[in-house]
C-alpha cells in the first residue's frame, strides 16, 4: 500500500509492443516511481507483468491495468500483480482480488459508480476519465470517505490541483508514458518526467 501512496505516482504502460515494456519499468523506476501499473491491452501483459513483478521487485509493485472481468483480474494475480485496476465498476473484480490479498482499484464515473465501488470493497476509486479537479472537489463534499485516484487529464501543471481536491495518488497515462516517446524508445525523457511528476507530488505534501 505504501509504494502505491508513496510518492503517489502510477503510470499506466499501455504499449503496443512488449519489448518497450521492460525498459519503459526501469525508466520509470529510475524516475523514483513506486507502482507500475501495465495494462491488459498491452501485447502479452501477463508475461509483461510476471517479468516486470519479479524484475522490480525490491524497488516497486507491479499491478495490472484494464482489468475488465473477474477471470482477467485471477489471471493477473496469477502473474503476479501486487494490485489491480479497472475503468470500470465490477464488483466481482473487487471480490477476486480481495480473497487473493490484493489491493483493488475500482472504476467510476458518477457519484453513485463511486459510492458502489467503495462499498463493494474497493480500496481506491479510480475516476476515470476526469472532467477536472473541481470535479472531484464536488464529489467528494457529499462522498469525503471515498480514497480517489484520478486517471486521464493529470498533467505536472494539474496534479497540484487534484492533490488539494483530496486525491490520495495519481494515474498518469500519456502525459508519462506516450506513445511518442515509447515509439522513440526515449527512455531517458520518461525518466526526467517522472522525476518531474514525484518532484511536484513530494513538493505539494512537504508544504501540507
Amino acid at each position: 500500500m505504501d509504494r502505491l501512496l508513496n510518492p503517489g505516482i502510477i503510470p499506466v504502460i499501455r504499449a503496443d509492443d512488449a519489448a518497450h515494456v521492460p525498459p519503459v519499468c526501469e525508466a520509470l523506476v529510475a524516475g523514483g516511481v513506486t507502482a507500475l501499473e501495465i495494462t491488459m491491452t498491452t501485447p502479452n501483459a501477463l508475461d509483461c507483468i510476471r517479468q516486470a513483478s519479479r524484475q522490480f521487485a525490491s524497488r516497486a509493485i507491479t499491478g495490472a491495468g484494464s482489468v475488465t472481468s473477474a477471470e482477467m483480474c485471477r489471471a493477473t494475480i496469477e502473474a503476479g500483480a501486487a494490485f489491480v485496476v479497472t475503468p470500470i465498476m465490477r464488483p466481482e473484480i473487487a471480490q477476486v482480488a480481495k480473497a487473493a490479498g490484493r489491493v483493488v482499484v475500482l472504476g467510476a464515473f458518477t457519484p453513485t459508480e463511486a459510492q458502489l465501488a467503495w462499498e463493494a470493497g474497493a480500496d481506491f476509486v479510480k475516476i476515470f476519465p476526469v472532467i477536472s479537479p473541481g470535479y472531484i472537489k464536488a464529489l467528494r463534499g457529499p462522498l469525503p470517505h471515498l480514497k480517489i485516484i484520478p486517471t486521464s487529464g493529470v498533467t505536472l501543471e494539474t496534479a497540484p490541483e487534484f492533490l488539494a481536491m483530496g486525491c490520495v495518488a495519481l494515474g498518469v497515462g500519456s502525459n508519462l508514458v506516450s506513445p511518442k516517446l515509447l515509439r522513440q524508445q526515449n527512455w531517458a525523457e520518461i525518466t526526467r518526467l517522472a522525476k518531474e511528476f514525484v518532484a511536484v507530488v513530494r513538493k505539494f505534501k512537504a508544504a501540507e
